[in-house]
């Protein structure tokens, strides 16, 4: 019966798709519309066919990890609860495919189809894999300097009260004040609009990341940190096999808020002076009304920022693999 079960949810989680690959197939492109094709070497491509292989290949995917929880309960419980949901977006895209695609009755430029936003990765894929990495190196600079001085920050304001006196009314202050705010300052102050985004990026991480991780360290049972004393434990000791073990839990909370944050500030930055960047893709499109471009750079936004929270959770569940069992992950 179990196995009758998953295979239903297998099959409910790839119809939808198959249902929006028919809609693009079979339903006549009854709107006004040019559909250009697009050569790669010996293969030529419009936008239609190159949305049914995008929908050919999520549905080969979702049964590849069918296939693979198929051997594991907790996966296949997963699989199986994230169903209906799949299977409405499946049928969502044959909607917005419908409208948007085959007979433009959603206000155009302003909401293009599924296919002709597909299309943006046909015409500018090397530019927008450009802007990607752009993007991925400004992040990667400010956020993980952000984590850097974050954390420090949080242990030297939890551990020791002289420190907490003098920084974290600082910490406060700046705290409430959108990283934004500090554009004119950061392009006055660095060299070069880089390092100023870099630097919004590290202000916007810096404030979750103290906060949270001064809060776990100052939580510390005085129990454990009195026991770790008697058997002869110095500061060190104490801040490094105590506290920041014991903070940790608060620490990747702040990681995880920041890294939000961080996210948004980004973004924000690279429409705001940067050369490059997908908010700079974003703002070069606009300008033009090539909005089906904007929607383009909004999914790699999406699917960048889906798997740099797969990772901190990765790492989190690392880290804190001895938390299983005790809290609802």
């Amino acid at each position: 019966m179990k196995n009758i079960k998953f295979i239903g949810a297998a099959a409910g989680t790839v119809l939808g798709f198959f249902a929006a690959f028919l809609v693009n197939l079979f339903v006549r492109q009854a709107a006004d519309m040019e559909v250009q094709t697009y050569s790669f070497g010996a293969v030529t491509l419009d936008m239609n066919q190159t949305y049914r292989l995008v929908l050919l290949a999520l549905i080969l995917l979702y049964l590849v990890i069918a296939v693979c929880s198929c051997f594991d309960a907790g996966r296949r419980m997963r699989y199986a609860s994230r169903m209906p949901f799949r299977l409405a977006m499946g049928l969502v895209l044959a909607i917005w495919d419908i409208l948007g695609t085959k007979y433009l009755l959603l206000p155009q430029p302003f909401f293009p189809g599924p296919a002709k936003i597909v299309e943006a990765f046909l015409m500018d894929s090397g530019y927008i894999l450009q802007n990607t990495v752009y993007s991925l190196r400004l992040f990667a600079v400010g956020f993980a300097l952000g984590v850097i001085i974050g954390i420090g920050t949080g242990i030297l304001i939890g551990w020791f009260p002289k420190i907490y006196y003098w920084v974290y009314p600082i910490l406060k202050i700046t705290g409430v004040i959108p990283a934004v705010t500090w554009m004119p300052f950061a392009l006055t102050l660095f060299p070069t609009p880089f390092a100023g985004a870099a630097f919004l990026i590290v202000i916007c991480a810096w404030f979750p990341i103290a906060s949270l991780t001064a809060g776990g360290i100052q939580s510390t049972p005085k129990a454990q940190l009195e026991i770790a004393r008697t058997l002869g434990a110095k500061t060190p000791y104490l801040v490094f096999h105590v506290a920041i073990p014991h903070a940790m839990p608060q620490i990747f909370t702040g990681i995880t808020t920041a890294n939000a944050f961080a996210f948004t500030t980004l973004v924000i930055a690279e429409m705001m002076g940067q050369p490059g960047g997908l908010g700079y893709y974003i703002n070069a499109s606009k300008v033009w009304s090539a909005y089906y471009k904007v929607f383009a750079a909004i999914v790699v936004m999406a699917v960048m920022f889906s798997l740099i929270m797969y990772g901190i959770g990765l790492i989190r569940g690392r880290v804190l693999r001895w938390q299983k069992g005790l809290v609802v992950q």
